[in-house]
């Protein structure tokens, strides 16, 4: 029974690492040729091969499965994943999936969406070449793997988002990018090589092997820790390091939506992989709980504030990623996995369903029951959701922090009742926000047994009392300008959070000035009123 488990262990291994690299062989034919045939073909066997990456994934996770279930391990599939250099726990099976699922979906709606366009055949090789490298970033065990392959994802992402060179302002755009990215790549070769010096192995499952036995007061485990967790803020656009992301929308739609729903996930995934080599809270876990927790207030109601759709799911995309290195700051990977996978399905759909948006946007929208029914109906949804997680505390870890926020989300799902409806169909609506908390508990446990164990994490109560800051913020500064959107003090907070309060202004200069002398082109553009992805040069 081993040897034949080992048998199908080392099959699927191997045809699920062949993806990567037949993904990358297609990508470098596409490039090379110029027959036109050749590159549908091209597209069709990309498409093919994601497909397969899918399916492969899925007979790994069976096959763990069935062996944990048989012997009560998958040494098999362990033994033979280590042999080759992956890693196959959860967290990987989940990202592979994502990744080869929203690839194919983007891959599909580009293949007629940029059908007779210039940058099509330039588009194909290194889309490819990206999708290549996050697979490999995803299942790799070898750290110097994962920082080669971070370092190629911002790469081939460059050339996408160049993909109309004529463009000045998308080039400013993509070379302040770059800067940001550089930044980063060189801060997770540091955080790497802390690492290594603490540990001495590139290997994440030797040193999670070693962690318990090694000191947690290393000063290089702390210093890898900071260093890691500002890679994060930059990967994932957190203020003030965001200008570039808000900048980049000229790029086509399929490249926004690789973008937006895949390569800015990364600076989570890259905790969610290291985070068992750390040892409890640390100085990087503050830093993504100040700054991810800060960013997602000011996103959230930057947000509200915007009519331009991709400007909205710009800021959406800066709030959701706030949040996300939010729930790692305080531990909770669980959620924090959850929250990547949710949000890479639904901003994927969401760039690619751009144009019906904007055709939704145009209908008259429904106006809204009176503040005391609203206000009654998400109070009653919200004093049952509070009910349920005082009973079963653990559908939030037992974190006071993230129930509070799950209670105001299903209050603030609660509030959405139309003028006129009736009693019944005002109370199908509390109740469809209440069934939020059942349908995140039955998330979370399919998830749960995912993530590494980490029971044992300890929130200080500075933490505590910081989260807790920030969901204040988050819900009275929703509240005032969902509420009361005509007051005076309200115009004047939406007129300054609609400049994302002007935090990107001193770094958007640096990278701007340096964009403009790497490229030759003028640093002052001004946005043409009423068209704001149209720049002009300064008179």
């Amino acid at each position: 029974m081993n040897l034949l488990m080992s048998v199908l262990a080392f099959l699927a291994l191997g045809l699920w690492l062949m993806v990567p690299v037949c993904l990358f062989a297609v990508a470098l034919f596409s490039a090379r040729s110029g027959d036109i045939l050749k590159l549908n073909h091209c597209w069709r066997i990309a498409g093919q091969l994601l497909s397969a990456s899918m399916v492969f994934t899925i007979v790994i996770a069976m096959l763990a499965m069935i062996e944990t279930a048989l012997t009560g391990s998958n040494n098999s599939l362990t033994g033979a994943a280590l042999q080759l250099g992956l890693y196959t726990d959860g967290v990987a099976l989940w990202m592979a999936l994502m990744v080869a699922f929203i690839g194919w979906a983007i891959l599909r709606f580009a293949e007629n969406y940029l059908r007779g366009d210039p940058g099509r055949e330039r588009f194909l090789p290194w889309f490819l070449t990206t999708i290549t490298c996050v697979m490999v970033l995803a299942f790799t065990n070898n750290l110097l793997v994962l920082a080669g392959a971070w370092i190629g994802v911002s790469l081939a992402l460059h050339h996408l988002l160049t993909l109309y060179p004529d463009r000045p302002q998308a080039r400013i755009a993509a070379v302040q990018k770059f800067i940001v990215s550089r930044t980063g790549d060189a801060l997770v070769i540091g955080g790497v090589l802390l690492l290594y010096q603490h540990y001495g192995s590139f290997r994440l499952p030797d040193m999670m092997a070693m962690q318990a036995t090694t000191s947690a007061d290393s000063t290089a485990l702390n210093a890898a820790a900071i260093l890691l967790a500002i890679a994060a803020v930059l990967k994932c656009a957190q203020i003030p390091f965001h200008g570039w992301l808000l900048r980049v929308m000229e790029a086509p739609t399929p490249v926004s939506a690789l973008l937006h729903a895949g390569v800015i996930n990364l600076g989570g995934f890259l905790w969610l992989r290291l985070f068992p080599v750390f040892e409890g809270f640390t100085a990087g876990h503050m830093i993504l709980l100040v700054v991810g927790g800060t960013t997602a207030v000011i996103a959230v109601v930057t947000m509200m504030t915007h009519y331009s759709v991709k400007h909205a799911l710009a800021w959406s995309t800066c709030a959701q990623m706030g949040f996300m290195l939010f729930e790692i700051g305080m531990g909770a990977y669980t959620l924090a996995l959850l929250h990547l996978l949710a949000h890479s399905v639904y901003k994927a759909h969401s760039f690619l369903a751009a144009g019906r948006t904007v055709n939704a946007s145009a209908v008259d929208v429904f106006p809204e029951s009176p503040l005391r029914s609203r206000l009654f109906w998400a109070g009653s949804a919200a004093a049952l959701a509070s009910f349920m997680l005082v009973w079963q505390p653990w559908l939030v870890e037992g974190n006071p922090v993230f129930g509070a926020l799950l209670v105001f989300a299903v209050a603030s799902a609660a509030m959405g009742t139309p003028r006129g409806a009736s009693k019944e169909t005002r109370a199908s609506i509390a109740g469809l926000a209440l069934v939020l908390v059942p349908v995140y508990a039955a998330l979370h446990a399919l998830l749960g047994s995912a993530v590494p164990e980490h029971a044992t994490f300890a929130l200080p109560g500075v933490a505590l009392g910081i989260g807790f800051g920030l969901l204040a913020a988050l819900v009275l500064l929703s509240l005032m300008v969902a509420l009361m959107p005509r007051a005076p003090i309200v115009a004047s907070l939406q007129r300054h959070f609609s400049q994302g309060l002007y935090l990107d202004i001193p770094f958007d200069r640096i990278t701007r000035r340096l964009a403009s002398r790497a490229l030759h082109v003028p640093a002052s553009l001004n946005r043409v009123p009423h068209h704001p992805f149209t720049m002009e040069e300064k008179a």
